[in-house]
């Protein structure tokens, strides 16, 4: 740590102090920490990532693309288009009109026919997700497909604007000959816009078809062509997370089954990728979001990749054949479920098969010659009932008969009791299932209670998912949930009792993970970006942080010999990490008081310095936002005396300490 850092660490650390001081006098706790060793494994699976297309965060997110409905695929075809001097009652003699042409003989079936009368007055604009987001200096590679029909429009000219209309940048290219041809221009804006638009504009008077017009910085995740917002995966990738699930969510199940996730239509060309309605189109009535499609550029192929980019195990999530159960709860008869678990099958052949099956094939000529060594497969994303158990049932058979070193995630519903709940474990045991999928949204008051909610599990059972969670500040599915620090730690609170029964907790994710300032359906979320930023939560300092240092052994560490979970507004978890050689010991104090915990090590290396990592804030309803990240750790490493370890524990915080 650089010296600047250390100073404001000891500040800060030190005010802290004064602070939690001021609320009453500092108590003590005396901990005893064992490192025999108590057998159980933390999984390297045990902190991962949920992703789900809801509140932008695959269009107009972590999918690069800048360009709304770019192939006019969506049910009102020119969404996110505007013709500024086009009227709809007039033949529009001084400027032109655009119709939509299709072919169904296509996946990717609209175009649009430009007829252009009076080349100085007509304008096709796009207004991209909530505007454009362009920086200064960098570049930008802009292409459409154009087919030159009649007359003679010799060009397509392409401009950024701001807000104001002012050109940031321009470019144009010559159109050649007849025939759909492709072009590709670079921009490189000369000013930072976080809301611009796209303008087209022709030279010549004629006709020509568009399709795929498409606006990409760049500078990508990895420089990929057509590629993933770099700063939105750069905080995926320093989670270190264990695994990546993907693509949801309820957007699995789709509002209808006809509208539910099909992975094999998100793969080959981008272009031929077939559009659907996002289920969060109209998913709340409080946040109607009339323009959310999925272009699926952010393929299945693509989730693939990016778990291996993050060193993350892949977890798809395919339906069952139930559509949402909030909604429709439409579902496909038992006689009619075989494709569906064929294409449970055949997913796990495109992620492991090799060239000489049908779908590794189609994986190869994508570009991944080797598998990418899929070990787990989820059947339904929150069913629940009988129909979801007869359901799964079949899958189970079929996929075990085939590949038996696959293992299953099943799910026990959208809530973490109740009869549903019940009833789906008791069945799920009967069946032998390996992992069952809980999700629970509650108040922070529940997180902190549910501390110890599997220390009472069933060792012999089936392992546990906590596959959705997040703590909310107002109410479930209310638009006014905040990520603030009481969420946050309260979440430490409860993920302390996850990784202290790592033997029955194999897997954890937080839920929603991304949130478009402006596109947002679902509140709280991990990470929040506009068109420019982004930034982290207390809630993802919190993930990190267990994440970071989830070590690979339990330890036990106690209070007169019982588990902290929640005694004296106190919780904590303790890992050895064989392969850093640290013990690790995770502290949250959820009372106004500052403690101090006087640590008794026993059957542990003797060590000579600590690294005490605090996340804490001045008031429990505090937050981060795009200007600065006020709750974020501080780090600070002292010398070791044999012994006794005694540390202070602010008010209300998140304390881990390295010892090595």
């Amino acid at each position: 740590m650089k010296t600047k850092s250390k100073i404001f660490a000891t500040a800060f650390s030190l005010s802290v102090a004064f602070f939690s001081a001021q609320n009453g006098n500092v108590t003590k706790h005396f901990l005893d920490l064992d490192g025999t060793s108590t057998n159980i494994k933390i999984q390297p699976t045990m902190y991962g990532i949920f992703f789900e297309d809801i509140n932008f965060a695959a269009d107009g997110g972590i999918y690069a693309e800048l360009i709304k409905n770019r192939s006019f695929e969506f049910d009102e075809p020119l969404m996110g288009w505007k013709q500024q001097n086009t009227k709809t009652l007039s033949p529009n003699l001084d400027s032109g009109f655009l119709t939509i042409y299709s072919d169904d003989s296509k996946t990717n079936k609209n175009y649009a026919r430009i007829t252009v009368y009076n080349d100085d007055n007509y304008i096709l604009e796009n207004e991209g997700f909530r505007g454009i987001g362009l920086h200064q200096g960098e570049k930008y590679d802009f292409s459409f497909n154009v087919d030159n029909i009649s007359g003679n429009i010799s060009s397509v000219n392409a401009s950024l604007v701001d807000e104001n209309g002012k050109v940031i940048s321009a470019v144009s290219t010559i159109i050649k000959g007849a025939g759909w041809q492709k072009y590709n221009l670079v921009f490189v804006p000369d000013a930072t816009v976080e809301k611009a638009k796209l303008q087209l504009t022709f030279t010549g008077k004629g006709v020509v078809n568009m399709d795929m017009i498409s606006l990409f910085p760049q500078d990508t995740w990895k420089g990929r062509k057509g590629g993933m917002r770099k700063d939105l995966v750069q905080k995926l990738y320093d989670l270190q997370p264990g695994f990546l699930r993907f693509p949801g969510g309820c957007n699995v199940e789709g509002r209808t089954l006809a509208e539910r996730y099909q992975w094999k239509k998100t793969l080959g060309k981008v272009e031929d990728r077939e559009y659907l309605i996002n289920k969060w189109n109209n998913g709340f009535a409080h946040r109607l979001t009339p323009d959310y499609w999925q272009s699926f550029g952010l393929g299945f192929f693509e989730y693939f990749q990016l778990s291996e980019d993050l060193g993350a195990e892949p977890l798809p999530i395919l339906s069952c054949g139930m559509a949402c159960q909030f909604n429709t709860a439409e579902l496909v008869k038992m006689e009619d479920l075989n494709p569906y678990v064929q294409d449970a099958l055949d997913l796990i052949e495109f992620a492991n098969g090799d060239s000489n099956t049908k779908w590794g094939k189609i994986r190869v000529e994508m570009g991944h010659p080797e598998p990418f060594n899929m070990k787990y497969i989820g059947v339904g994303n929150e069913q629940w009932g009988e129909d979801y158990i007869e359901r799964y049932k079949v899958f189970e058979k079929a996929i075990h008969s085939k590949y038996p070193e696959i293992k299953i995630v099943s799910g026990s519903g959208p809530s973490p009791d109740g009869e549903f709940f019940e009833y789906g474990w008791k069945e799920l045991k009967k069946l032998n299932a390996q992992i069952v999928d809980e999700h629970y949204y509650n108040s922070p008051d529940w997180f902190l209670k549910n501390a110890d909610r599997y220390d009472k599990y069933d060792r012999r059972g089936p392992k546990v998912f906590a596959g959705e969670y997040a703590a909310q500040s107002v109410g479930v599915v209310k638009p006014d949930n905040k990520n603030n620090w009481q969420t946050a730690l309260s979440e430490a609170a409860f993920m302390t009792g996850l990784e202290r029964n790592a033997d029955v907790v194999t897997m954890t994710s937080y839920a929603p993970l991304l949130a478009h300032a402006d596109g947002w359906q679902w509140t709280p979320d991990l990470i929040w970006f506009n068109n420019l930023q982004s930034y982290a939560t207390p809630n993802y300092y919190v993930q990190k942080l267990f994440s970071n240092n989830k070590g690979t052994d339990l330890l036990r560490i106690s209070e007169n010999g019982k588990v902290l979970a929640g005694q004296n507004n106190l919780y904590a978890s303790a890992v050895k990490d064989s392969k850093s050689g640290e013990t690790i010991v995770k502290i949250v104090n959820s009372s106004a008081k500052q403690t101090t915990v006087e640590i008794t090590p026993k059957n542990i290396k003797q060590s000579s310095k600590m690294t005490k990592v605090t996340l804490t804030a001045w008031a429990l309803k505090d937050e981060n936002n795009f200007q600065t990240e006020n709750i974020k750790p501080v780090e600070e490493t002292s010398v070791l005396k044999k012994g006794k370890i005694s540390v202070d524990i602010p008010a209300n915080s998140l304390v881990v300490l390295k010892i090595k």
